[in-house]
């Protein structure tokens, strides 16, 4: 079992920055890939990124690779989601997840544990 809880989001204007917190809790969160997700009224949950538990290995979406960076410190159970010059389509809610599976997953349906959002909103 893995409980995920995000922080971090809030109001930036266009070119800003913020970074997202995704605290872990539960044995299993040490050896689970984390992901991280945002989305849109009525639209699907898409991929931003994801880091690996073995080698912190992280693997972005392509429209945030230069801008975003993901990592992990397994001392305290967090992930976090530096984004930088943020952009008025980076608007979302932002979700991290864990993932058991062999290689670290994009796609939702390959993610069992969720948290339970944060909004981000670029002004521009």
């Amino acid at each position: 079992q893995v409980q995920l809880v995000e922080s971090g989001g809030g109001l930036v204007q266009t070119g800003g920055s913020l970074t997202l917190t995704c605290l872990g809790s539960g044995r299993s969160f040490a050896t689970a890939h984390v992901g991280w997700f945002r989305q849109l009224p009525g639209k699907e949950r898409e991929f931003v990124g994801v880091i690996t538990w073995h080698d912190r290995t992280a693997y972005y979406e392509d429209s945030v690779k230069d801008r975003f960076t993901i990592s992990r410190d397994d001392a305290v159970n967090a992930v976090f989601l530096q984004m930088k010059n943020l952009k008025p389509e980076d608007t979302a809610v932002y979700y991290c997840a864990a993932s058991m599976y062999l290689l670290p997953p994009r796609v939702v349906h390959e993610y069992l544990y969720w948290g339970q959002g944060t909004q981000v909103t670029v002004s521009s």
